[in-house]
């Protein structure tokens, strides 16, 4: 608005006798008010208010007042919403009797203005002294539910209330055309959003978003809990991808005491199992004998130890007989460690926290199937080359909270993720990162403070189909198709993922040997899939450039240390936008001054520049890369290498003692890149003066 209306507003206020009267009488005579954003009418109301805010003695009171604020409260209805907050304001109508208040938006609602009713009483405050079902249910049938919360927003007796009649509605046995009959004929009424199925979605975010007690909503819960029920069995009987301990811990934590869910868990085991072994598992989760069909109870009658002994024994012969066909663990039993004190954590940390280490990270967390609440991590794992550490997130949150230090685990976490020198491999870490921070407050924000991290979920996005042949053969047994992590894993080493005990309750201690090997499988397979396309990228069809640098911005920037979306590239030094070439090339020198060891994918360069007259050593095929940071400091020699190493080892040596080889290139091409890039001059003397 400019000045001068904004002037001239003001003079034409002060001149008015009556200026709320004359402000209304302007408002009746025109509708332009009545259209959304900002009409000169908009622009006179605001300033009104302004005006009425620096002129106290304007505002009236008596009957002259309870006219205007009738005429007002007859206009609200056709309010956009921008002006509802300044005429309640200019018209005082928080002060207006509430019962006549309360009488005129009855009469909206009798009209069938449903949104204007229940908006109008969210601005006036009316909802304590309304119907909370009669006010909001027209309002659900016609897809308003972000207006009901608004509605219950700030009444917690009322969420109460709401909540109760939604999961009434929600009952198998509650007639929903009972709701819907007395609105024949309302307009924007939507059916296919008004169902159960939609009113429990509802109920689970109210009941998230207010914090509400779930158990006030007994219908909704056990409708989830059935559902969740059916979801087990599909997994265990259709898919075959739950081992049976897994399965039934599950079954057990789900059921619980209910006597409605025994009933189902009953019919659905008859549907699935034999009656022998429905008897065995009602018996497991303690259902009533006077609640099983009659074919059941009888064999109940008959289990005896030795029958319970025998089908464990069958059990877990199958399930051993499975093993050979997935992934398997390279390194021994003894190796994996549950950590769950903090004097072993401690002895974790000053493993974990070295320049150089490479590490990969996974987490588990309780499955909520869709119940209320963010998942909470209850394990973290971190894998070495030699060992895998599990560690116990809530007993080891829960023992330094007792001790007054409660953000030690979370400094931990961080020194980890931001230490530049450490290359943490992950897969999908954004959603890791997610639910550490809903198990953590002060790790949120942590993903802006990452640095040397690779996600291999980006191995997935380049949609990796070429296999090298000793990958390609048939898998046997394997019902679905592999997804994931698992199929990464197939694709690059040979075998999946054995994923049976990925949906396990993570929560419940102790963990079931199963459980300890999966979760330590998860994160040490990391490590060998990082190897692997290291070594020989080409063979899987992949970009390693694209998997480290991610999206890069277009704008230069400052030379700063790498953070998540600057990881190193495989063709050049480091990635940081443009490059710019130093002001000064090096001094040139001879090869016979030039001394480097070649990463062991880079046998064919390092043999090349051999050929030049260079002091090469070259890594054998078995050695570990960190090798080649060893004898660079030992023999002051530049390290050659190529992709993901690069990270790992440019930390181990001074600035300029690492040099990143584009690996798609051939020999020739590498030595080129390599001479120009260190000013190495070669004369024809130099050729083949060294022995090949």
């Amino acid at each position: 608005v400019s000045r001068q209306l904004k002037e001239e507003t003001r003079r034409g206020f002060a001149m008015l006798e009556d200026p709320l009267a004359g402000l209304l009488a302007m408002l009746e005579s025109s509708s332009d008010w009545k259209r959304k954003g900002q009409s000169l009418e908009y622009c006179i109301i605001t300033e009104m208010q302004l005006w009425i805010k620096a002129h106290p003695a304007v505002p009236q009171s008596g009957t002259k007042l309870k006219k205007l604020q009738a005429r007002v409260l007859g206009m609200l209805s056709q309010c956009p919403a921008n002006l509802l907050d300044p005429l309640i304001s200019i018209y005082q109508l928080h002060t207006a009797d509430r019962n006549y208040l309360l009488e005129h938006v009855s009469h909206l609602y009798l009209q069938g203005n449903y949104k204007e009713a229940a908006a109008l009483s969210i601005k006036l405050k009316l909802q304590p002294d309304q119907d909370v079902e009669k006010m909001c249910t027209p309002l659900l049938l016609q897809d308003r539910a972000n207006l009901v919360e608004d509605y219950v927003a700030e009444h917690p007796e009322l969420q109460r209330k709401l909540l109760q009649t939604l999961d009434t509605w929600c009952e198998p046995s509650f007639n929903i055309r009972d709701i819907t009959r007395p609105y024949q004929g309302l307009s924007g009424y939507k059916p296919e959003k008004f169902n159960r199925r939609v009113l429990s979605k509802l109920v689970f975010r109210l009941l998230e978003r207010f914090s509400v007690d779930p158990a006030l909503c007994p219908n909704v819960i056990n409708q989830r809990h059935l559902r969740t029920l059916n979801y087990l069995f599909y997994k265990r009987f259709a898919e075959k991808t739950m081992t049976e301990e897994n399965w039934g811990d599950h079954i057990q934590s789900t059921v619980g005491e209910n006597r409605w869910l025994q009933g189902h868990l009953v019919q659905l085991l008859l549907r699935h199992c034999s009656a022998r072994r429905a008897a065995r598992w009602a018996r497991h989760c303690r259902v009533p004998p006077e609640m099983l069909p009659p074919a059941v109870a009888e064999e109940l009658q008959k289990l005896h130890i030795q029958d319970r002994v025998e089908e464990v024994t069958k059990a877990n012969n199958y399930e051993s007989s499975k093993k050979k066909d997935y992934y398997q663990l390279p390194i021994p039993r003894e190796n994996i460690h549950f950590l769950q004190t903090w004097e072993e954590t401690l002895q974790c940390w000053e493993k974990v926290l070295q320049p150089g280490q490479v590490v990969g990270v996974d987490q588990e967390w309780k499955p909520s199937f869709g119940m209320v609440g963010k998942p909470r991590v209850a394990l973290l794992q971190i894998a070495l080359k030699d060992e895998v550490f599990l560690l116990d997130v809530p007993r080891l949150l829960e023992q330094a909270e007792a001790d007054g230090e409660k953000e030690k685990l979370p400094h931990f976490i961080q020194m980890l993720y931001a230490d530049a020198a450490i290359t943490k491999l992950g897969y999908g870490m954004s959603g890791d990162l997610s639910s550490l921070a809903a198990t953590c407050s002060a790790l949120k924000g942590m993903d802006k403070q990452m640095q040397s991290v690779v996600d291999l979920l980006a191995v997935d996005k380049q949609k990796v189909d070429g296999l090298s042949p000793e990958h390609s053969h048939k898998k046997k047994g394997l019902r679905q198709p592999e997804k994931g992590l698992s199929l990464l894993v197939q694709h690059v080493l040979g075998k999946p993922l054995d994923k049976r005990e990925q949906l396990s309750n993570w929560e419940k201690r102790p963990l079931r040997e199963e459980q300890i090997l999966y979760a330590a499988s998860d994160a040490y397979c990391l490590l060998e899939i990082y190897e692997r396309l290291c070594k020989d990228p080409e063979s899987f069809g992949l970009d390693l450039k694209e998997i480290l640098v991610g999206k890069q911005s277009k704008k230069p920037r400052a030379k700063k240390q790498l953070n998540k979306q600057e990881a190193p590239s495989p063709s050049g030094q480091e990635c940081q936008g443009p490059r710019t070439e130093p002001s000064q090339p090096p001094a040139p020198i001879s090869p016979q001054e030039f001394s480097v060891v070649c990463d062991n994918m880079l046998q064919g360069l390092g043999r090349y520049l051999r050929c030049l007259g260079v002091d090469v050593q070259l890594l054998d095929n078995e050695d570990d890369h960190r090798k080649a940071a060893e004898i660079a400091r030992q023999e002051g020699r530049i390290i050659l290498t190529s992709g993901l190493p690069y990270q790992t080892l440019r930390s181990q040596v001074g600035e300029g003692r690492c040099f990143s080889v584009n690996c798609s290139e051939k020999a020739k091409e590498q030595a080129l890149q390599v001479l120009k890039h260190f000013n190495v001059q070669v004369s024809p003397s130099d050729i083949f003066s060294r022995c090949q």
